[in-house]
């Protein structure tokens, strides 16, 4: 097995682990940081929208146009006065988008490129495009954002408990700006692919949050009723037990969005697949980051904020300082005896031997007092 397999197997069988509810704040600080500058990016650059949401003018060109995308590019921008996009599609021709134009600006533009293309103008396509359809998609992709986010806080909050919603939504909140932001400072253009994209993605991030959270749910039944573990130190335990499963399904899922995004639109050149391809891919890696370094240290600190989770805090944090004063050392393995491996405690560093294995020793005899 290779040494990536092997940790990976560590991992899931709780051998080895790392402390992600202690070391909150740096995830919390990182998070903030990239936030911002996603917010920045948006305030000072804004978003490019496409041609469905400021209306203008398509022209389809025919197949044997001997100009080059950059050509054809100058051309629109001269004759409209106005940023042109330009993208060759599969099939040879020319797709020219002029944003903001009306019908009479339109044909004189659609003029203009049958001379520089030396083309005749019956062989160019316009088509008109009003703002008014998307300012409808608009419209529709905030409502339905709005209703999913309100049924995802009440199904949570009853499901699970209200903290856990508050922590799923604003993982979420993270998620979207997150790659609204990157859209704002890649410059790539708004279009109804990206809405798609935006909407998909929550759905997958909400995905990998909940897996911890059932987790933690489980493991925290009765948890009042022991004195070995706080809140935080099972809320981390979850994390572990399904980081390789939500590593795999993140990497799963990233891999062919990746060649959409680097080879279907980089490489042979499909802007279109830009549109949606990068909203998923920038928000299924933020959605992984926050279901793990996000939501669940999130609950945990919300959590520990009660009364009796604080008063579980001190019984254990005193029981813990007693066997240190006492020199014991205490075996976790036994703590949750008969228990699967997926909920074996996660620690920092390799696991302790197992209890047969290691009862007996630091005494002279090895024998049972």
């Amino acid at each position: 097995m290779s040494k990536l397999g092997n940790l990976g197997a560590r991992l899931h069988r709780g051998e080895i682990g790392y402390d992600f509810v202690k070391n909150r704040k740096i995830w919390y600080g990182l998070s903030i940081l990239i936030t911002i500058t996603a917010i920045v990016g948006l305030a000072v650059r804004g978003l490019h929208m496409g041609i469905e949401f400021q209306g203008g003018a398509v022209f389809t060109t025919p197949k044997n146009v001997s100009a080059s995308v950059s050509q054809a590019e100058g051309y629109a921008e001269e004759a409209s006065g106005h940023d042109a996009i330009v993208q060759k599609l599969g099939d040879g021709t020319l797709r020219i988008q002029v944003a903001g134009i009306d019908t009479g600006a339109a044909d004189k533009i659609k003029a203009q490129l049958s001379d520089d293309l030396k083309i005749d103008a019956e062989q160019i396509n316009a088509e008109l495009v009003g703002p008014s359809w998307g300012d409808q998609i608009a419209n529709k992709a905030w409502q339905g954002l709005g209703i999913f986010m309100v049924l995802v806080v009440i199904y949570l909050a009853i499901a699970f408990e209200w903290r856990m919603a508050v922590a799923a939504f604003v993982a979420l909140i993270h998620d979207i700006t997150i790659t609204v932001g990157i859209y704002a400072l890649v410059g790539f253009e708004v279009t109804p692919g990206t809405v798609i994209g935006l909407l998909t993605i929550l759905g997958y991030s909400l995905y990998d949050t909940v897996v911890v959270f059932d987790s933690l749910k489980e493991q925290t039944k009765d948890i009042t009723k022991q004195t070995r573990w706080t809140y935080s130190d099972i809320a981390n335990r979850s994390i572990n037990s399904t980081l390789v499963r939500s590593i795999n399904t993140t990497v799963v899922a990233l891999l062919p969005v990746a060649g959409l995004l680097f080879i279907g639109g980089g490489v042979l050149g499909a802007g279109m697949l830009n549109d949606i391809s990068l909203s998923l891919f920038v928000g299924l890696a933020a959605g992984a980051y926050s279901s793990i370094f996000i939501a669940t240290p999130l609950v945990a600190d919300l959590k520990e904020r009660e009364p009796a989770m604080k008063a579980l805090r001190k019984r254990v944090l005193a029981k813990r300082a007693q066997s240190a004063a006492k020199g014991e050392t205490e075996v976790h393995d036994e703590a949750y005896a008969g228990e699967s491996e997926d909920a074996a405690p996660a620690v920092v560093g390799p696991r302790n031997q197992p209890a047969s294995r290691t009862r007996g020793r630091g005494r002279p005899s090895g024998k049972r007092r």
